[in-house]
């Protein structure tokens, strides 16, 4: 059985459906490895434009899977190469949305802060609760989680172990959209085709700039911004969207 199913709803868009319910989608090596090889694959691919994460109406994904590492040393799980799990996500050139419903704790929540849009039913549970079984984040928790809802959100989280519902993580900043728990697949799906109509390279540059941005100097950052602003009117989508916007018509973006 796949522990990633693999969808197209739609041309661009791919949905990639973790597959482990018996044990609430939990990121073990096998579910790790088959996400690697799907996010290789898909950050080659220049027809991609949006990329939705989901696990089943229960989980997300609820963490690592304790049973594989419990008696592990730190070389151990040096050589477990969790980090290059990241970074194939982090890899990725189009948005990803995280589409969560039920539990998304440890690296489940690590694994929805790598997305750029998440959108959260109401009941969805986030947490990094690795405090309470001795050891701390290592997915980014720590510290992508402070920069995206600030420090004394982020050190109450972490320290405690506590989860924070859909509801409340919408509202801390740990969320793009709340939405009713059934209607979570359907909202990500729209916020998808809303991207994939637009201009591609436009798409991927936004991305680029915006992450790379985030962690430089904010003169850094206007620099790189200006310079692939200017880089944008070389491209064919750029002439047709501004003259469809001019003539009142719907553009037709080539990629170009």
């Amino acid at each position: 059985m796949a522990l990633v199913l693999r969808e197209e709803p739609a041309a661009g868009i791919v949905v990639l459906r973790l597959n482990r319910p018996e044990a609430r989608n939990a990121l073990n090596t096998a579910l790790r490895a088959e996400i690697v090889a799907q996010f290789q694959a898909l950050n080659e691919d220049e027809s991609l434009r949006c990329v939705i994460v989901t696990g089943d109406d229960k989980a997300f994904a609820a963490g690592a899977d304790l049973k594989e590492v419990v008696e592990d040393g730190a070389v151990d799980i040096m050589r477990r190469r969790i980090r290059q799990f990241w970074n194939v996500i982090v890899a990725c050139p189009v948005p990803i949305i995280a589409a969560v419903r039920g539990a998304a704790l440890g690296g489940g929540c690590e694994l929805a802060l790598h997305a750029d849009i998440i959108v959260a039913g109401e009941n969805a549970r986030f947490a990094q609760p690795e405090v309470r079984v001795g050891v701390m984040p290592g997915g980014g928790g720590t510290q992508r989680l402070i920069r995206a809802v600030g420090k004394y959100r982020a050190m109450k989280m972490v320290l405690t172990g506590e989860p924070v519902t859909g509801t409340e993580a919408f509202a801390m900043g740990l969320a793009s959209e709340v939405v009713p728990d059934g209607d979570v697949m359907e909202r990500a799906l729209e916020i998808a085709r809303t991207i994939a109509a637009l201009p591609p390279i436009s798409i991927r540059l936004t991305k680029e700039v915006t992450l790379a941005g985030a962690d430089a100097s904010l003169d850094t950052g206007l620099l790189m911004e200006r310079r692939l602003f200017e880089m944008l009117f070389s491209t064919d989508d750029q002439k047709e969207g501004m003259r469809a916007f001019l003539e009142k018509r719907t553009a037709a973006f080539s990629g170009k």
